[in-house]
């Protein structure tokens, strides 16, 4: 990246955020703090209010209005797909509000541009999966999530624990919202354990926000709880092999299940994965039947004739 792109990217980032560290536009346009202090001089040279706090960061003045920043193609495009996804991932609220910026981002754009989104609108789509769509009740509790980890506040609701398939009332002080596995994921502080956990949203019900307020700084970040979580989780190597024309049945479902690479072997394929539960992985492989060899670990199979017995013995006729 050249000076003058630099310098429009850091002012583009210094607009989009209520402070920005040196040490943070040095590692994002990966140069040195040095040539940050250089950028942002020259920027306040060009006339450009930028205030300082020491030992906190950079950031623009409050009432200063810069022009409309234009997109290039590649930016309108992913605008453009990025709007398609939130449209099916997100709640209604959410996909109205994002495509009223969409519109007002449309509103500066160049003719060519505007040419290029309306011809790509019915292009491209993003198609509902059975997990997660905008018109399955649990989506609207999103919005109200979103307004609890704004606001600070404990929320409470009526949970639903797949596992032993129980309800139960919990009272959390909320961290973050997750989206992994087709499903988005409450993670906060539990009152009831008192300990961090991860409810799927999908799973609860009766939400109300609380009025007690409580301190983020008392809890760990988002990042710095699945960090953590991802460190202490053991993750274990299993490989298998799989009949060529046999690839179409895992599809991108391999993502999910930790896939790390594949080998064609003749007329098969040795697949790679770091996953963390044997028995759900087990599980996962039933639907290969026997189009499924596996390489280790030898404890995955002995998992895999476990659950095939207790299947046979269940649908076994007297």
């Amino acid at each position: 990246m050249n000076r003058i792109d630099r310098l429009q990217a850091i002012l583009t980032t210094l607009q989009s955020k209520r402070i920005v560290t040196a040490k943070m536009l040095a590692e994002k346009f990966e140069v040195s703090v040095r040539t940050i202090y250089r950028d942002i001089r020259s920027l306040e040279e060009g006339g450009i209010p930028i205030g300082a706090e020491a030992g906190i960061g950079y950031y623009i003045m409050e009432g200063y209005h810069l022009p409309p920043v234009m997109f290039t193609h590649e930016e309108a495009r992913a605008l453009l797909m990025a709007s398609k996804m939130v449209e099916q991932m997100t709640d209604q609220h959410t996909s109205n509000v994002f495509a009223n910026a969409l519109t007002k981002i449309r509103s500066v754009l160049d003719s060519a541009k505007k040419e290029e989104m309306e011809d790509l609108e019915n292009k491209i789509m993003v198609l509902p999966n059975a997990g997660l769509s905008p018109e399955t009740p649990h989506i609207f509790i999103l919005d109200k999530i979103k307004e609890a980890l704004a606001r600070s506040v404990r929320v409470s609701f009526d949970y639903f624990t797949g596992g032993n398939r129980e309800h139960s009332t919990r009272e959390i002080e909320p961290l973050g919202l997750c989206y992994y596995g087709n499903y988005w994921h409450l993670i906060g502080f539990c009152l009831l354990r008192n300990d961090y956990r991860d409810f799927r949203v999908d799973r609860i019900s009766v939400f109300s926000l609380g009025t007690k307020r409580f301190k983020p700084s008392e809890h760990p970040s988002l990042k710095q709880y699945i960090d953590k979580l991802t460190c202490d989780t053991p993750l274990q190597k299993i490989v298998i092999r799989l009949a060529s024309n046999s690839m179409r049945h895992i599809g991108n479902g391999k993502y999910q299940m930790g896939f790390l690479s594949e080998t064609k072997m003749g007329d098969c394929y040795e697949i790679e994965f770091a996953f963390v539960s044997l028995d759900y992985f087990a599980r996962w492989l039933l639907m290969l039947d026997d189009k499924v060899q596996i390489v280790e670990p030898e404890s995955l199979r002995e998992k895999l004739k476990e659950i095939t017995k207790i299947l046979a013995d269940h649908h076994q006729k007297d």
